[in-house]
């Protein structure tokens, strides 16, 4: 019995942890047998932060967008007032003015191409200074705090964590050199050779250059595979073979009703474009890097016979594997909130892509990636501008997310090429890059720690269940079935093809 004068409290509820971070609150003053259920609540566990976290915002603010291209090319072609907001400063001038072709009336085109280095050369910024830069900071949004665990943006210190994942090199020198740990790993074993500062003094005509560990430039070479096989190159090129009055290999012709006036710009440009075809990659470059990358090769009547030196066979399954052991392991143990998720699986496989794309980053992978990525950026200007629309009008009702997509498609139908959209191979594209990149410059190989892993399966889960869905729209193969398909997308995608022609 109570005693008599004391205030009565009702009891508090009591909260149970589980193994996972599981939030179960019962009211002791409920009893079995009545009508009130008791109530549970479930609430998913939050991981543990680590310093590479800031390298995946890092890469997702830093690679390569279609709009911001767009709006910087505007500013080359179109303003003409210093003052207005993007607008060139002085140096970039100087740096369209040394760019020149050797033919007469293209300076469209000059300045277009031009234009597209110099935006590429922006997008490659000095590592220590990418949340202290006023141009173009790293913001934490909404959505990368989502990512990160779920934290509010408001306590987010991604500054601080980025400060401290990134290492100094060895050299003493003023400012020092911070560079991605795996950067400074491989530096290392290259201890013995200068850091090469100034192309003109010769003591360092021989050496390690700075702007390789300061600067990297986050492109992969995986954006330009798809979409050439999305088929943009083939529709600028089908453009650029009828511009010169030359017919396909059709009876009829299909561009029949192509006519550019040279009372507008693109006239010119094309004309500068097709000028300009010596200086491009051609196919079979582009088809020798992609094997030695990922071990992929395109097929098509243009493509010539390969005898690649060095391959990468094992990249195709190795890579499948991961994106298979995240979507069927790995996510389903995440969303299971009463078991703790085992990131060991998807370590492993992080791994073993880590080290296959570590072997191919040698000879041309410095530069084809960048000259590549360049001549696509410049393709996709040109398919959006509103004259090749005239004549290569999509459908009003179809939302692509760039406006240079819906002409590749027209042209696919027009030469019954693929019923595949290019939406598909965009997405493959662009979510593929995000996702080898983050693998790429990660210290993987060193990783012992399986909440690394889990945080990155959890960040990237956007981007690799999109890529798996892209997949299997495009090529009709579904990684997430076992056993792993490891076959080349190239061979698939002309299966498709084959299929497609039988049944039209």
């Amino acid at each position: 019995m109570p005693e008599k004068g004391k205030k009565q409290t009702k009891p508090q509820p009591t909260e149970v942890h589980l193994a996972k971070p599981v939030n179960i609150r019962f009211d002791p003053g409920e009893r079995l047998g009545r009508d009130k259920p008791v109530a549970f609540s479930l609430r998913p566990a939050g991981g543990q932060e680590s310093a590479d976290q800031a390298l995946w915002v890092v890469i997702r603010n830093r690679v390569i967008k279609w709009e911001q291209y767009e709006d910087f090319i505007k500013t080359i072609m179109c303003v003409k007032d210093p003052k207005l907001p993007g607008s060139l400063s002085s140096d970039d001038k100087k740096v369209l003015d040394r760019r020149s072709l050797p033919f007469a009336d293209i300076d469209a085109y000059r300045r277009l191409k031009a234009g597209t280095e110099l935006f590429m050369m922006s997008r490659c910024a000095v590592l220590s200074d990418v949340y202290l830069s006023k141009v173009d900071p790293v913001v934490i949004t909404v959505e990368e705090a989502e990512r990160l665990n779920g934290t509010d943006p408001s306590v987010t210190n991604l500054d601080g964590l980025w400060k401290s994942y990134l290492q100094n090199s060895e050299e003493k020198t003023d400012p020092p050199i911070q560079t991605l740990p795996y950067l400074a790993m491989i530096r290392r074993r290259l201890g013995e050779l200068p850091i090469k500062d100034d192309v003109e003094a010769a003591d360092r005509c021989y050496g390690v250059l700075r702007t390789r560990l300061s600067s990297p430039c986050f492109l992969e070479l995986i954006w330009s595979y798809w979409q050439e096989e999305g088929m943009l190159v083939q529709t600028l090129n089908a453009i650029a073979l009828r511009f010169q009055n030359r017919r396909g290999p059709q009876s009829r012709d299909p561009l029949a009703n192509f006519e550019l006036d040279p009372l507008r710009p693109l006239n010119n440009i094309l004309w500068g474009y097709i000028q300009d075809e010596q200086h491009r990659l051609t196919l079979a470059r582009r088809a020798y890097e992609y094997d030695h990358h990922y071990g992929v090769s395109l097929q098509g009547r243009a493509v010539p016979t390969l005898r690649p030196a060095d391959s990468r066979s094992q990249f195709i399954e190795a890579f499948h594997n991961l994106l298979h052991v995240c979507t069927t392991q790995f996510y389903p143990q995440v969303d299971d909130m009463t078991v703790n998720a085992d990131g060991f699986p998807v370590l492993n496989a992080l791994k073993e892509v880590h080290l296959l794309l570590s072997e191919g980053a040698h000879n041309a992978y410095g530069d084809l990636p960048w000259t590549a990525r360049q001549e696509m950026l410049m393709q996709q200007w040109i398919m959006a501008r509103p004259e090749i629309r005239e004549f290569l009008a999509g459908r009003t009702s179809i939302a692509y997310p760039e406006p240079w997509m819906d002409r590749v498609d027209v042209m696919k139908r027009m030469q019954a090429w693929s019923d595949v959209s290019v939406m598909h191979f965009r997405d493959l594209a662009v979510f593929g890059e995000q996702i080898l990149l983050s693998i790429r410059f990660g210290n993987w190989n060193n990783e012992t720690k399986r909440q690394r892993a889990h945080n990155w399966a959890v960040y990237w889960r956007s981007e690799i269940q999109g890529y798996i869905h892209a997949y299997r729209a495009a090529t009709g193969v579904d990684l997430t079935v076992a056993p792993v398909d490891a076959t080349m997308p190239a061979v698939l995608l002309q299966r498709r093809l084959a299929e497609q022609r039988r049944a039209a």
